[in-house]
């Protein structure tokens, strides 16, 4: 009796023993489970030169290392197509894009969504002159419109959206001119009959060029906008790409602040999950307009 009760005490002790272990052993495997790389390159994909990128970017930076607890280091980029070519050839781990950008890394270079930046009034609106005979879209045929460059979300994406859900052919029922920063100007001197912007610069533009609001009516504004995005390499470790998510959604108010010091169109903006379906609104439009293969 005593010896059956010595060998039941004998089985729970190894029992209790096998069972620390493998508790031990698997806390070890979790905490090693994320390779933490020395440093990131991170970029922006619509600033081309370094020294803006530390200039207007530095705090992001600065705060993304921080938070991140991983040294992040800027890499320059051309344009979007040049970000692409970098993360495909493990140049670059991170990038800042708007929605159109997203789906050119997404597409060609496989990034994967980390975190999603929300703009609470990021519209496209198309703009007439105050005194102008046009007061609907139907009213844009035979046309010209000033766009702001080729896949600008809020500048070509989203207002071609708006002419072709209101029956408008973008490629032959009205003129489509690339101004950049121009356009507003163009629509003043009359030179184009109308003018696409972002709801959320709107005003700021105005102001900057003396203008005012009261010149202008706005005959169009499209639903909101799919939101800019912090992207990763896919070649990053999935543990760890969720690890950076965790750790930006818990600490957004001070990403969010460095992100406005850089941009104050992202005042009241939020830091939010992001999939790659909610992009297929821009997917959509460019398969409409013919161009489906450009991504």
């Amino acid at each position: 009796m005593k010896r059956r009760k010595l060998l039941s005490y004998c089985s729970i002790f190894l029992s209790g023993f096998i069972t620390a272990c493998n508790s031990n052993s698997q806390k070890q495997n979790t905490e090693i489970s994320i390779n933490i790389p020395k440093n990131l390159k991170f970029t922006i994909t619509d600033v081309n030169n370094l020294q803006e990128l530390e200039a207007s970017y530095g705090e992001l930076r600065k705060t993304l290392e921080e938070i991140l607890d991983i040294k992040i280091e800027f890499l320059p980029v051309e344009n979007r197509t040049a970000a692409a070519a970098a993360l495909v050839s493990d140049k670059l781990d991170i990038a800042f894009a708007g929605p159109s950008e997203y789906l050119i890394l997404n597409s060609r270079a496989k990034s994967i969504p980390i975190i999603g930046v929300k703009r609470p009034n990021y519209h496209s609106i198309i703009v007439v002159r105050a005194n102008s005979k046009i007061k609907s879209l139907s009213q844009l045929k035979g046309k010209t419109i000033a766009m702001n460059r080729i896949g600008s979300t809020s500048g070509h994406i989203g207002p071609t959206k708006l002419l072709m859900d209101a029956g408008l052919d973008p490629k032959n029922d009205v003129k489509i001119v690339m101004l950049g920063d121009q356009g507003l100007k163009a629509l003043v001197k009359g030179e184009v009959d109308a003018w696409v912007n972002a709801s959320d610069t709107y005003n700021d533009k105005l102001a900057k060029e003396k203008f005012l609001e009261k010149d202008f009516d706005i005959i169009a504004k499209s639903p909101l906008l799919p939101n800019d995005v912090f992207v990763a390499n896919n070649r990053l470790q999935a543990n760890l790409v969720a690890d950076m998510r965790s750790r930006m959604l818990t600490n957004q108010d001070k990403i969010l602040q460095s992100i406005i010091l850089a941009d104050k169109k992202y005042q009241g903006a939020s830091l939010t999950t992001a999939n790659d379906s909610d992009y297929n609104m821009i997917r959509q439009v460019y398969q409409n307009m013919g161009e489906g293969s450009f991504l």
